[in-house]
Formats: C-alpha cells, sequence, structure tokens
C-alpha cells in the first residue's frame, strides 16, 4: 500500500497552482457532500443503513491506514458530510436530487476551471485512486495554510516541487 507522503505527492503533482489549489476548497467539499446526499437513498436497517453509510465507512478506513491522526479527522468530517446527506435525503425527491445533482455538476465545474489554470487534466484521470486523495489534498493544504504539519509538507513538495508563484504561472 502507497503511503500518506506517496498517495498526496502524486496528487499534488497536478496541483501546483495556486488558483487551482484555491477551486479545490470549494469543488471537492461541494462533491463529497453530493455524493453522499446522492447516495443517501435507499436506506435500510431503519434508516440508518445506505450506500454512503458504506462508502463512507470504506474511506474512513482508508484515510485512517495512511494516518491515524489524519484519518480521525477525515472520519469526522466525513461524518458531517454523511449527516447532511441523511438530512437531505429525508426531503421531497425533487429537493433531495437537485441537491446532490446541483452540488455535484457545480463542484465539478470548479474543478475543471481549477485544472484549466492549472494547464493539466485531473489526477484521476491517471489513477482513480485521486478521487479518494483529493479531500485529504484539501484538509492537509489547508493544515499547510495554517503553518500545521510542516515536515508532511516538505516530504511532499520535495517529491511534487512547490506551489508556482503567480509570475511562474504567467511565464508558463
Amino acid at each position: 500500500m502507497k503511503s500518506l507522503v506517496d498517495h498526496l505527492s502524486q496528487y499534488a503533482t497536478y496541483h501546483r497552482d495556486p488558483r487551482n489549489i484555491a477551486t479545490h476548497f470549494v469543488g471537492i467539499p461541494l462533491i463529497v457532500v453530493a455524493v453522499a446526499v446522492l447516495l443517501s437513498r435507499p436506506q435500510w436497517a431503519g434508516g440508518w443503513l445506505s450506500p454512503a453509510v458504506l462508502v463512507t465507512l470504506a474511506s474512513a478506513w482508508f484515510y485512517l491506514r495512511l494516518e491515524l491522526r489524519l484519518g480521525v479527522l477525515m472520519s469526522v468530517l466525513l461524518g458531517m458530510c454523511l449527516w447532511a446527506g441523511q438530512v437531505l435525503a429525508q426531503q421531497s425527491t425533487l429537493v433531495w436530487l437537485a441537491s446532490g445533482v446541483g452540488m455535484f455538476v457545480i463542484g465539478w465545474v470548479i474543478q475543471f476551471v481549477g485544472h484549466h489554470y492549472e494547464g493539466r487534466k485531473p489526477a484521476f484521470v491517471d489513477d482513480v485512486t485521486g478521487l479518494i486523495v483529493g479531500p485529504l489534498f484539501v484538509v492537509v493544504e489547508l493544515a499547510f495554510l495554517l503553518g500545521l504539519r510542516r515536515e508532511l509538507k516538505a516530504q511532499i513538495e520535495a517529491r511534487a516541487g512547490g506551489v508556482r508563484l503567480r509570475q511562474d504561472n504567467a511565464a508558463a
């Protein structure tokens, strides 16, 4: 199994433009919530079990295996998305479907705008694990912005390079 640094470094190579990273702070959470919403129907076992619960548990297991601290944080965040999905799944079919599909489409449009700035295709095109690494990347990038996890940032940048400065973007 790839390590935390392996996954994040590979993903980071597709995300070195600050505008692309910024779009991921909006697009990826929208997509994750949308998936939770759309997979919260059907519900079984009295409403507590759904495809969203199964995907959340599998995702949490993936993150926990990479690193306990980040895995716990990701599990909490996924739990919040699952809760939002369950709430919207209790609404009318129109509200449930419109909110889920709407967030999903808007999230992906934002992602593709970011990748336009990057000049590269999304990471998942070359490796489907990019779909599960993306939410972790956003959380880790937020930690970096807050001055946390400097050793992890250094390891990722040693492999993927640093985030390009605006001047570099104009020259690229």
